[in-house]
């Protein structure tokens, strides 16, 4: 399974573009799951949403569709991970299991200042649940400082069977070690002067990289820190444009739903 989407669904120069001009906003989330196949919740890093909420979005999605959440910053924005516990259970229990089956992988983005301790990512790792409410949870951890680029800490996350974010972003380290049962791709280096955000070489040169993630293959093209060595059967994937040049995200999700369907 290979998901693609975009970073939240209210954004006004969305309109004319990917929204119609009249379009109510209460129709939006609506709307946009119709067109991408996952969307990565910002929301939720910023503040606490309830049950009610989470049931909402439940309904007004289609029945194969899914949601990731990025973890609240009062979890991952802290000098020392390990003391997260009572943060991460406040957010799990805020009502993220209304989402049922359509709750994704959770992020947890680590801010760029934060350096890599191997004792400290052990202890936070530790602390993410494998269920909750009787739904198995899926974690992605997104690192943003150079230090992690380091076989100790791609080890530590294969041992937990979190995914490491792979990010195209260039001021930060980009991770292709495959370290989970799914991949987790942020591309963030959209370009306002193309239509789709991405040229169609580099949507192509993604999706083939897509491809052979699902297919439980690790490509050549990568140095990777850490080879895993026997192959996985499948791979889930998800792939979200982020950031960028955001007014374009939505027609590089469509390009490349398109181009994987082919």
């Amino acid at each position: 399974m290979i998901r693609v989407g975009i970073g939240g669904w209210t954004y006004e120069p969305w309109r004319g573009l990917f929204f119609p001009e009249k379009l109510p906003k209460t129709k939006e989330l609506f709307h946009a799951s119709r067109r991408v196949t996952s969307i990565e919740v910002n929301g939720t890093f910023y503040g606490t949403f309830n049950p009610k909420t989470f049931r909402k979005w439940f309904d007004e999605t289609p029945d194969d569709f899914v949601f990731s959440l990025k973890a609240p910053r009062f979890a991952v924005n802290r000098r020392v991970l390990g003391e997260a516990g009572p943060s991460i259970t406040k957010f799990l229990e805020s009502g993220v299991s209304e989402l049922k089956s359509k709750l994704g992988p959770i992020l947890w983005q680590l801010p760029p200042f934060k350096k890599y301790v191997a004792e400290d990512i052990e202890a936070f790792l530790a602390l993410l649940p494998k269920t909750f409410d009787g739904i198995a949870l899926r974690h992605a951890l997104e690192v943003r400082h150079e230090s992690f680029q380091v076989e100790d800490f791609i080890h530590q996350a294969r041992k937990a069977n979190v995914a490491v974010v792979t990010a195209d972003k260039q001021k930060y380290p980009f991770i292709a070690d495959l370290t989970s049962d799914f991949v987790y791709l942020r591309l963030q280096e959209a370009d306002a002067e193309i239509k789709t955000g991405y040229s169609p070489a580099d949507l192509q040169k993604w999706a083939s990289l897509a491809r052979s993630w699902e297919k439980g293959e690790e490509p050549e093209q990568f140095s990777l820190h850490a080879p895993r060595g026997k192959p996985r059967k499948s791979r889930d994937v998800f792939i979200y444009f982020i950031n960028g040049a955001k007014e374009r995200a939505p027609a590089a999700a469509e390009a490349m739903i398109r181009i994987l369907s082919e």
